[in-house]
C-alpha cells in the first residue's frame, strides 16, 4: 500500500531498501570468556550504527551466557537506534521486556543445552501459552515478532496470535549452502520465498536471519518480500579478521546491490 502523496520513484526507492538488524550478543561472549567489561557489546552496537546497520538485536538467555541485564539497560538508554529484543516467552522475560520497553521483542525458542537457536518456535502447539506474550507486549506499545520456520501452518498461527512480525529462519539454508548441496539449497530458498510471499499476504512484516554470510546473504535479499535481515555471528567472527565495522558495511553493499539487482 503507497504512502498519500508519495511520487513512483520514491514507492521504488522504498521497495528496494532492506534493514540490517546487527546482533552483538557475542561482543558478549568474548567478554564474558574472561570476565570484565571489554570488548564492550554496546560500544559494538554504537559502531554498528555508524556502518549502516538500521536497528540493533541482543538475546537476553536465561542462563545470561552472552547478553546482560546490565547491556539491555545500556542498550535501552544510549541507542538511538530501535532495539529488538530477542527473548523466550517467560515470565522473568516479559517482566524484564516491560521494564525496558525496547522498540520491538522477537519471541525465540530457547534450550540451555544449545549452543545457538535452533530452528523455529512450534507457534502450531504452543499457541495457547504464547498468546498471553504476545497481548501482554503489545499493549505495552512493543512490536512483536516471532521467529519461525517458513511454514504454512506457523505462518498462520502467527498471525492468529496477533503477531506484528514473523522471522522465519535461515538455518537449514545456510547449511545446505556452506555444504554445498545446491539442490538442498535451492530447496530451502524457495520454501522461504514462499514462506515470505505468504506472510506478507497474511499481513505479516517480514524478516528473516540465522547463519547468513556474506556468500549466502544475496539471494535471500532479493526476496521482495523481506524487509530486515538479522544477522550477528558472522559479522562478529568477521571482525576479527577485517573490523566491525568494514564487516558491516561489506554486509550492507551486498544487501543493497542484491535487493537492487531486482529492478
Amino acid at each position: 500500500m503507497s504512502i498519500p502523496g508519495e511520487t513512483a520513484p520514491a514507492r521504488t526507492l522504498r521497495s528496494r531498501t532492506l534493514r540490517l538488524g546487527v546482533n552483538i550478543d557475542h561482543v558478549a561472549t568474548i567478554r564474558n570468556a574472561r570476565g570484565g567489561r571489554h570488548p564492550d557489546p554496546v560500544r559494538a552496537a554504537h559502531q554498528a550504527a555508524s556502518a549502516g546497520a538500521n536497528g540493533i538485536t541482543a538475546h537476553l538467555r536465561e542462563d545470561r551466557r552472552h547478553i546482560s541485564d546490565a547491556d539491555i539497560a545500556r542498550l535501552k538508554s544510549e541507542l538511538t537506534l530501535p532495539l529488538n529484543l530477542e527473548m523466550a516467552a517467560t515470565e522473568e522475560m516479559l517482566g524484564i521486556a516491560l521494564r525496558h520497553t525496547p522498540h520491538a521483542s522477537c519471541l525465540v525458542p530457547e534450550k540451555r543445552e544449545e549452543r545457538t537457536t535452533e530452528g523455529g518456535l512450534d507457534v502450531v502447539r504452543g499457541k495457547d501459552h504464547l498468546r498471553r506474550y504476545v497481548e501482554a507486549l503489545k499493549s505495552a506499545g512493543i512490536r512483536v515478532s516471532l521467529f519461525i520456520e517458513p511454514d504454512a501452518a506457523a505462518i498462520d498461527a502467527s498471525a492468529t496470535l496477533g503477531a506484528d512480525i514473523v522471522e522465519l529462519h535461515t538455518g537449514a539454508y545456510c547449511e545446505r549452502a556452506l555444504e554445498g548441496d545446491a539442490a538442498g539449497t535451492a530447496r530451502e530458498l524457495a520454501r522461504i520465498g514462499r514462506g515470505a510471499a505468504a506472510a506478507a499476504a497474511a499481513g505479516l512484516e517480514v524478516h528473516a536471519g540465522h547463519g547468513l554470510t556474506l556468500n549466502t546473504v544475496g539471494a535471500i535479499a532479493r526476496i521482495p518480500e523481506i524487509v530486515e535481515l538479522n544477522i550477528g555471528h558472522f559479522l562478529i567472527g568477521e571482525a576479527i579478521f577485517i573490523g566491525l565495522d568494514s564487516a558491516i558495511r561489506r554486509m550492507r553493499m551486498l544487501i543493497d546491490e542484491a535487493r537492487g539487482a531486482r529492478d
